[in-house]
């Protein structure tokens, strides 16, 4: 998802779309760590995705609740 994407967000789906990707990360982490991950780059797509979910937030002052 781009910046601009991102910021069309309203709070509630932005952050809605940091557990997704969080989530995302995970199990693209898991599937590398067994073996069967064959696009390795998506890992760095998802973090990247991540961040820019992340500076958006931080952009409007959106309080991002810790995974638990």
């Amino acid at each position: 998802m781009t910046t601009a994407d991102l910021r069309e967000l309203p709070d509630k789906e932005l952050v809605e779309h940091v557990a997704t990707t969080r989530k995302d990360l995970f199990g693209l982490r898991f599937q590398h760590a067994t073996g069967e991950l064959e696009n390795t780059a998506s890992i760095g797509v998802a973090k990247r995705d991540l961040a820019r979910a992340f500076t958006v937030a931080r952009e409007r002052g959106v309080k991002i609740p810790n995974r638990k």
